[in-house]
């Protein structure tokens, strides 16, 4: 076999080939184009709808934050001539119904943000009850807000604050 005679058969059906991979290139190149302009569009819009779930995540835990603010929670839930069992009942009650109210939006924050929100939860809770443990028996829910707001004067840096602020640093970071 000469090297003409291989020539002759191979360059036919290696033009053939080329031909036949460039006329079906151009028959579906539309449909090439068309996917990866839908495919990057389709990423993108996944990207905005999980930027703006993360930072309405962020601007629910602030709200959190700030209902269960003690100095905000009292204001919102005592009401005048309410005892001590019924207040602590119901900034309780309202503590557990925030927070179960926000829970999902753990998928949306650090892990970090999220440890920090339920530990200040557990605290709140915490500083309640030991708020009422020191109380006699006659107390009024005054007394207990008062003793509440006592505890949180001694605090040399205030928990919600210092929340807030990991909170705004942890969106900054989206940015």
């Amino acid at each position: 076999m000469s090297i003409e005679s291989i020539l002759t058969a191979v360059v036919p059906i290696t033009v053939a080939g080329v031909v036949t991979v460039s006329v079906g290139y151009y028959l579906i190149k539309n449909d090439i184009d068309k996917y990866f302009r839908w495919r990057f569009a389709s990423k993108k819009d996944e990207r905005t709808q999980l930027f703006a779930l993360r930072l309405q995540a962020h601007e629910r835990l602030i709200v959190f934050v700030e209902r269960i603010n003690p100095s905000n929670l009292l204001l919102r839930v005592y009401m005048p001539g309410i005892s001590v069992l019924e207040l602590q009942a119901a900034i309780l009650n309202e503590i557990r119904s925030e927070y179960q109210h926000n829970v999902t939006q753990q998928l949306y924050v650090s892990e970090r943000i999220w440890n920090v929100i339920r530990k200040l939860k557990d605290d709140t809770l915490a500083m309640v009850n030991n708020g009422v443990q020191g109380l006699p028996e006659q107390a009024t829910g005054m007394d207990l807000s008062k003793k509440v707001l006592q505890q949180m004067a001694e605090i040399a840096d205030n928990p919600y604050d210092l929340t807030l602020d990991l909170i705004k640093k942890d969106i900054h970071q989206l940015f």
